[in-house]
């Protein structure tokens, strides 16, 4: 296939490209810091695109077999005051709706889209989710359902759109796995408020496949959960951190204190969410990686 990956240059997105290259597909990276188009390797192709003019997209778009959105902030990456909410909103609704108009101006337009969103859709709770579970409440839920409305229209055209709603993704020296494993490496790891609140996770290399199979499966469309079938309890996690580096685990970090220090945003690590991939795991994907500690020890010895 002939992809364009809107956000490639991100964690997600280079595990994706790397995927999807070593499957033979032709890959196209927008990026606002390139000039023009420029090769990167046979099967890869980086793109200008300032992320906001549909006409420019179109050109990019046109007559390829399917999009990949991946576009947005990282969410965990700094306090969220009211100014970071509106860029961590905007990061994802500007490219979004730019987008949609590019699909409705594009002669041949993709076939497909995969649309990236988040389990923050559930809201909080330790209740078991799926697919069919209605949104949430709270920040993180009502940023979702506007993340994942933004391409909605796309469908009116007659594209296939499959929503992606990633858990927390592990990677070795990057996204939240090396934030995880700091106070191990200081020597004072320990559970994160009551350590009671459960993490749906999933391993990089997992999310890259998933989305590489639910782009490839194309009678399929909607929505799906991208977490491991094993969701663990931020105490289980670290267990599995300490035994992997040899650590020990013995410090709690009091809630308030994390609350003090991150504000609003501790709810990332404070508050859990139990959300299974029900529909990935009855479309037939086989995970890579179910059990955690498995996953850790891949990680590492990488």
């Amino acid at each position: 296939m002939r992809i364009v990956i809107i956000g490639g240059k991100g964690m997600i997105g280079r595990a994706v490209t790397e995927a999807a290259v070593a499957k033979g597909h032709h890959v196209v990276v927008t990026s606002r810091g390139v000039h023009n188009s420029s090769p990167i390797s046979a099967n890869v192709v980086l793109q200008q695109w300032d992320g906001k003019s549909a006409d420019d997209l179109c050109r990019i778009i046109d007559g390829l077999d399917a999009v990949i959105n991946l576009a947005g902030e990282n969410i965990g990456k700094s306090v969220w005051t009211k100014k970071r909410k509106v860029e961590l909103l905007n990061s994802r609704l500007e490219p979004a709706l730019a987008l949609v108009e590019a699909f409705k101006l594009c002669k041949l337009p993709p076939k497909t889209l995969i649309q990236a969103s988040a389990i923050g859709y559930y809201g909080i709770g330790a209740d078991e989710k799926d697919e069919s579970a209605a949104p949430g409440k709270d920040y993180l839920a009502n940023f979702a359902v506007r993340w994942e409305d933004s391409t909605k229209e796309v469908e009116s055209l007659g594209i296939r759109r499959v929503i992606i709603r990633t858990g927390i993704v592990l990677k070795n020296g990057e996204g939240v796995l090396p934030q995880l494993m700091l106070p191990f490496k200081l020597m004072v790891g320990g559970p994160l408020g009551s350590g009671e609140q459960v993490y749906s996770w999933i391993h990089i290399r997992d999310e890259a496949a998933a989305i590489l199979y639910l782009l490839e499966k194309t009678e399929l469309n909607g929505v799906f959960n991208l977490t491991a079938s094993m969701p663990m309890r931020n105490s289980e996690i670290g267990r599995v951190l300490a035994k992997a580096m040899n650590r020990p685990y013995w410090m709690p970090v009091p809630g308030f204190v994390l609350k003090l220090v991150l504000g609003e945003m501790s709810t990332l690590v404070l508050d859990g969410q139990k959300v299974m991939p029900k529909r990935l795991l009855e479309s037939g994907y086989i995970f890579c990686f179910s059990d955690l500690e498995e996953a850790v020890n891949d990680l590492l010895k990488n």
